[in-house]
């Protein structure tokens, strides 16, 4: 027993020391992108340890950044280690799994009422998606640390949904490359390489900085992709059992090109106007065939099904 708490001990201190150092890292390529390397820890560290509500006048000076880098290591330590003991409780009371994903969802509540905190003006400084990303990159880091070591851990804990999941992550990645590929493919022809995320950024995050407003749309872009795969997904497993699930499929991806287009105008309706209304819809389009081909392919009864269930109506 003292030997498998010591493992949950270790295990857990260097899950969060992970986690930090994805956070770590995350600000350190995001605040070189600005051109201000190390500004998030001087912030933060001034903010915590000598309660500054402005960024005007704030230097980049090494004990404020020392200072919030071992806070920040201790914090990710210590929800490491909660982290690990949840996953061994839950390893023998599967029912538990539940709070286990609240832990990690509080985890991102937690850092967004941390961030409410922060004065206006130094929450433009921060930028507030990025501490969100950041948090969300150390979460995804920690949970495949504290999986490693027993690859049937998840499986277990998930059930056969564990596939579904999987396949719709698959296959929003697969759709946000496919979109971003043709956007790349345009704005070189057009000679403004990146001028499409550029533009989106700006238009979404209101981001004056080029480099952040790719990056951060860049990032929303994947995630978004990655939940409309997910419900994909679902839809795909529902269609097995039932055939008639895949109009619902279709219907999904049919309002997902809505959708976009209503989200588009709602932000910014002069994007339209410097993108081309043609070239948001083809690649679109062109994501939903990559996702579907995806889905088809791994579940090639799907279209016999729906064949059989057109017959029958």
């Amino acid at each position: 027993m003292a030997a498998a708490e010591r493992s949950i001990l270790r295990e857990g201190v260097v899950a969060g020391l992970i986690g930090a150092t994805v956070v770590a890292v995350w600000f350190l390529v995001f605040d070189i992108a600005r051109g201000q390397p190390l500004l998030t820890p001087a912030l933060l560290g001034a903010f915590v340890f000598f309660g500054v509500q402005t960024p005007a006048g704030v230097e980049i000076s090494l004990m404020p950044i020392i200072g919030y880098t071992i806070l920040h290591g201790f914090a990710f330590i210590t929800f490491g280690i909660v982290a690990a003991t949840f996953i061994a409780v839950a390893a023998r009371e599967r029912a538990l799994f539940v709070a286990f994903v609240i832990l990690f969802a509080a985890f991102e509540v937690f850092f967004v009422a941390v961030i409410g905190t922060f004065s206006q003006s130094l929450l433009g400084a921060l930028v507030w998606w990025s501490v969100l990303v950041g948090n969300l990159l150390a979460s995804i880091a920690m949970l495949w640390y504290l999986f490693h070591f027993d690859r049937t851990l998840p499986a277990s804990l998930i059930g056969s949904w564990g596939a579904v999941v999987r396949e719709g992550v698959i296959a929003g990645i697969l759709g946000a490359a496919a979109v971003a590929v043709w956007f790349l493919i345009l704005d070189v022809v057009r000679g403004e390489p990146f001028r499409t995320p550029a533009l989106l950024g700006s238009a979404v995050f209101a981001e004056p900085h080029r480099t952040t407003a790719i990056i951060g749309y860049t990032v929303l872009h994947g995630v978004a992709f990655m939940v409309f795969g997910l419900i994909a997904s679902f839809l795909v497993e529902a269609a097995e059992r039932h055939p008639m699930f895949v109009f619902g499929l279709v219907i999904f991806f049919t309002a997902f090109e809505v959708f976009f287009f209503g989200a588009t105008v709602i932000a910014a309706s002069w994007v339209l106007d410097e993108l081309s209304g043609w070239a948001v819809f083809v690649g679109n389009v062109v994501a939903a065939v990559a996702m579907l081909g995806f889905f088809f392919r791994r579940h090639r009864a799907l279209a016999h099904r729906l064949a059989d269930a057109w017959d029958e109506d």
